[in-house]
């Protein structure tokens, strides 16, 4: 089983980045998004403002555990309706094999996908795992059927949900466990308190939610420190802006799922504009884009295929300019 380190979890920090200040140094530094991969893809952070823009495309989870901003959401490496194996596990593999070869060094997974194949899955790629790999994991959901999912958050099978993932993903700590949807029949403080008994017996590093507001997140808080949130959250879908601003504010990394909008969100004239004038795809625009729009933000697109997974990589690489951020803030 991979060793993770008994460093004792701590307290998320504040970062003290506005948007507004994270904007002006990024925009001005033309820095990679991200920082520690592969050169080819990211490029390398000069002096001055370039290295200052570099600093911000690492955020810290939890105050204390680093990752590059851009990460990679397992999620479709399964069969149709995310259930079952992926179709073609071979390039399954490499797709993950992949991503960590570009520099990305957070997966976001669950034991929903699948159910529980795609954290075997990531094993089966990965392990043993690069030093400094977050792999990010979630429990709290069932799967009753192919596109069906229900939301189990009685304490007893958090527990197991918790174990399941540390054998399946043959860890014995888990960097970040997410709370995969708030059971609307279970108390919050129930879910939560099973979970610090198993962050406090040292199986949890950091704890995040999903899909949640301000409100539950600052209710969660008051029962185990929370590092990240995650959220749908898109170029056309903003309905979490909420959630995203208090992340900023007290320092937790908000993750977007569907940080593309399942490509819907990507036929908007202001989106093909922009990536017209750039010469890149939609894709890498929309990405870059949540990248810029926030120094807390850590999307993780997802995908099946190496080529489109190299092509959303470039996006760390992508600079945005003021005009062009505002016509996209205005889609």
């Amino acid at each position: 089983m991979e060793q993770s380190s008994t460093k004792a979890p701590l307290e998320p920090r504040k970062c003290g980045v506005t948007r507004r200040m994270f904007l002006g140094t990024a925009l001005g530094g033309g820095a990679a998004i991200l920082t520690g991969g592969s050169s080819a893809i990211f490029g390398a952070a000069s002096s001055n403002a370039a290295s200052n823009a570099g600093a911000d495309s690492m955020f810290k989870l939890g105050g204390d555990l680093p990752v590059n901003r851009l990460g990679f959401g397992a999620m479709r490496l399964t069969g149709a309706g995310i259930w079952g194996w992926p179709p073609d596990r071979d390039e399954a593999r490499k797709v993950l094999r992949r991503a960590v070869e570009l520099g990305v060094n957070l997966i976001d997974t669950a034991d929903a996908y699948g159910p529980e194949t795609n954290e075997l899955l990531i094993a089966e790629a990965l392990h043993p795992y690069r030093k400094g790999l977050v792999i990010a994991t979630k429990g709290g959901n069932t799967r009753p059927g192919p596109g069906q999912w229900v939301p189990n958050g009685r304490p007893e099978y958090l527990k197991q949900c918790v174990d399941g993932s540390l054998k399946r993903l043959r860890l014995e700590r888990l960097d970040l466990w997410q709370l995969h949807r708030v059971d609307p029949k279970v108390p919050m403080e129930d879910s939560l308190g099973a979970i610090k008994e198993m962050r406090d017996a040292g199986k949890i590093r950091h704890v995040g939610l999903s899909e949640v507001g301000p409100e539950e997140i600052e209710r969660a808080r008051k029962i185990v420190p929370i590092a990240t949130v995650q959220n749908r959250y898109n170029i056309s879908d903003r309905k979490w802006d909420n959630a995203l601003k208090y992340c900023e504010k007290e320092g937790l990394g908000f993750m977007p799922w569907s940080p593309v909008g399942g490509g819907r969100s990507l036929k908007d004239n202001a989106v093909e504009a922009v990536a017209k004038e750039q010469n890149v795809s939609v894709y890498q625009v929309a990405i870059a884009w949540l990248l810029h729009r926030s120094p807390v933000m850590l999307p993780i697109p997802g995908t099946s295929s190496v080529a489109h997974l190299e092509d959303n990589v470039a996006a760390g690489k992508l600079r945005l300019s003021e005009a062009q951020l505002k016509t996209l803030d205005g889609t």
